[in-house]
């Protein structure tokens, strides 16, 4: 079994504009610790990450202190934007419910989606049995629990939209199928929700 540990950035600071450089914000900081505890007792065998740095960072102090090398995969992303958005909450409604719709400049959540479960198919194929640890967006990772479970939607990310950090564990058999989801906030400590048995894969190119 290979298990991915999607770990969603923990809280940055939204006085910077820049999707890639924009850093944690002192309750970030803190709240990474979480991440760092619980990580420490799942067996990790690698800590991978979305370049931009709000991910980095949240994953960085388990990386330092258990001696691992971040590897960044640009698959991983966040999905595009063409700048701030005033109207973001309409934005995301809107895209979650036609995973078609973008605008000039972005990317659509289908397009998100392939590219970012394109990025952890290459993962799954170099750590089969192993377990990654890997930093991540909100909408990135969203997107990609919708690809394994399809009942995953507006709905489901509006409830977790403010959960940060927040940890997804996907567990995938030796053929590449998902057998399991696990959700998880990190400041309650308890699952917010769990799947488990297989799950039907939505295909992504219907």
């Amino acid at each position: 079994m290979t298990t991915i540990i999607f770990v969603r950035h923990a809280d940055s600071n939204r006085q910077n504009h820049d999707e890639r450089l924009r850093e944690l914000s002192l309750k970030g900081r803190e709240d990474r610790k979480r991440v760092t505890e619980y990580l420490s007792g799942r067996g990790v065998d690698a800590v991978l990450s979305s370049p931009y740095r709000r991910a980095v960072d949240t994953v960085a102090d388990f990386a330092q202190t258990f001696g691992f090398e971040i590897g960044l995969m640009d698959g991983f992303r966040e999905r595009e934007l063409p700048g701030w958005l005033e109207d973001y909450a309409a934005f995301v409604k809107r895209q979650w419910e036609d995973f078609d719709y973008k605008r000039p400049g972005c990317e659509s959540l289908r397009q998100a989606q392939r590219r970012c479960v394109a990025a952890l198919e290459a993962v799954l194929r170099q750590y089969a049995g192993k377990t990654v640890a890997i930093g991540g967006h909100g909408t990135a990772i969203s997107a990609v629990i919708n690809f394994y479970d399809s009942s995953f939607g507006w709905k489901e990310f509006e409830e977790i939209e403010g959960v940060m950090p927040w940890i997804v564990e996907l567990d995938f058999d030796e053929d590449g199928g998902c057998t399991g989801i696990r959700k998880l906030d990190p400041a309650r400590g308890d699952p917010t929700d769990r799947t488990k048995g297989p799950i039907v894969c939505s295909d992504i190119n219907a």
